[in-house]
């Protein structure tokens, strides 16, 4: 994956923005306003942090040695993943939906239908 499939793959996701809040450096897709992936635009190889279930990011860290604690983030929320290679594109893309779908979950329930992801 790089950074332009990373951008196209975020912003396919409903209500997303993308955002250069900390400088033209690091881009940060959000919904409703809430981040839920950060990126270094000019990182070789590829890294970004995803929100991640506190449980799921220890495990994917012993699992995966491209998986790390969220760089300038809070641990047990973030990991980074560094994408090197050693894990496949449709994987990342779980990460990135699983890091989605929790910022979701914790929207208001007014921002979720005007998201239209209510229930």
């Amino acid at each position: 994956m790089n950074i332009e499939e990373l951008r196209n793959y975020c912003i396919s996701q409903k209500g997303v923005e993308e955002t250069l809040p900390f400088g033209p450096e690091t881009l940060v897709f959000k919904v409703m306003g809430k981040a839920f992936l950060l990126t270094g635009i000019d990182s070789k190889p590829l890294q970004f942090n995803v929100k991640c279930d506190p449980e799921k990011a220890i495990a994917l860290r012993e699992q995966h040695d491209c998986v790390l604690p969220g760089y300038h983030m809070n641990k047990k929320h973030w990991n980074t993943v560094i994408a090197d290679g050693s894990v496949a594109d449709k994987k990342l893309q779980e990460w990135i939906d699983h890091s989605y779908e929790l910022v979701v979950k914790g929207l208001s329930k007014a921002e979720q239908k005007r998201l239209g992801t209510d229930r």
